[in-house]
């Protein structure tokens, strides 16, 4: 998974709040933390979700990494509407065409 790259984007899409972080020089520091936050959420996840009954193995990871994301975003500051941002399900739709084009 490229964590890092779906919190930058998560960032951008908060656009003052990424700019801030840009001018302050933190950006690296806090995409970072993100990063690994989103990354143990989702490992997390996947144990939480493979004790379920009814999900199947091919569809843990991929819920999980929803879960996750839309557990990062819950903390993160509110998009300000109208900024041209994607929802979550475009937003998992672009991170999907991502991996599968460079399979």
């Amino acid at each position: 998974m490229h964590y890092k790259t779906i919190v930058l984007a998560l960032l951008q899409q908060r656009t003052e709040m990424h700019e801030e972080l840009r001018r302050s020089r933190k950006l690296l520091l806090v995409l970072e933390y993100y990063a690994r936050e989103l990354k143990k959420s989702h490992e997390e996840l996947i144990d939480l979700l493979s004790a379920v009954p009814g999900y199947h193995p091919s569809q843990i990871s991929s819920r999980a990494m929803e879960l996750a994301i839309k557990e990062l975003e819950d903390r993160l500051p509110p998009v300000t509407p109208g900024n041209g941002t994607l929802d979550l399900d475009e937003a998992m739709a672009f991170i999907n065409n991502l991996h599968t084009s460079r399979a």
